[in-house]
């Protein structure tokens, strides 16, 4: 299956709550920028408007080595 193409978007915070979404996204070890898109899909789905063709959020951590690669 091909990925999709990322969106980048520029988002204005206040600085508490930033500050807060670094602490949060540490805490369970993301980025600001998977921890801003877990929240966004989580808001989405409690309000019944995720989208159907969203696709899976984005695997955590390093690849996966190419099979023959030791």
């Amino acid at each position: 299956m091909p990925e999709r193409e990322r969106k980048a978007v520029l988002l204005r915070l206040d600085p508490a709550v930033h500050d807060a979404l670094v602490r949060w996204a540490a805490d369970d070890l993301r980025s600001v920028n998977a921890q801003v898109e877990l929240v966004l899909r989580r808001a989405l789905a409690d309000a019944g408007r995720a989208p159907r063709g969203a696709g899976p959020p984005p695997r955590r951590g390093r690849p996966p080595k190419p099979a023959g690669d030791a």
